[in-house]
Parts: C-alpha cells; structure tokens; sequence
C-alpha cells in the first residue's frame, strides 16, 4: 500500500510538473546549460518535459510494483547479477 502512494505522488507532481512547464521556466529562468546542449530557444523547457515524462514513467512503475525489478534489468548487465528474483 505505501507503494502505491509514493507512486501516485511521483505521479501527480511529474503531472503537474509537465503541465505548468512555463510558468516554472518563468520562475526559475532559463538553464545556459540546456539551451547550449539542446537547442538555442527551448532547451530547457525540453529538457523539464523529459526530467517529468521520467518521473511520470518512475510513478507508473512505482505504483504497479515493478521498480524494483525494472532496476534490476537496467543494471544486471554492469553487475552480471541474475534476474530472477
């Protein structure tokens, strides 16, 4: 049960996050780092979309248990650990 709240949290806020992307630019400003790497006008406004489109798919998987596992699959290869639970 305690999954599924910090999954449905995650999931709100990265929701919000994604919805009220310009007024959280206008809050906080442009990143030089964003627009230099991603583009010269909208790098960090891309750059917010995919930080909260991660977060969503990390809320989704939080809820439905499987973060664990997802984690496990990512990172057997560097650690040669089985994936079996």
């Amino acid at each position: 049960m305690k999954h599924i709240i910090i999954g449905l949290i995650i999931t709100i806020a990265s929701f919000l996050f994604l919805k009220y992307n310009e007024w959280l630019i206008r809050q906080t400003g442009t990143w030089y780092w964003a627009e230099r790497h991603f583009g010269s006008e909208g790098g960090t406004r891309l750059l917010f979309k995919l930080i909260s489109i991660f977060a969503l798919f990390v809320g989704l998987l939080t809820i439905t248990g499987l973060h664990e596992r997802f984690i496990k699959w990512i990172f057997a290869p560097l650690f040669k650990m089985p994936l079996t639970p």
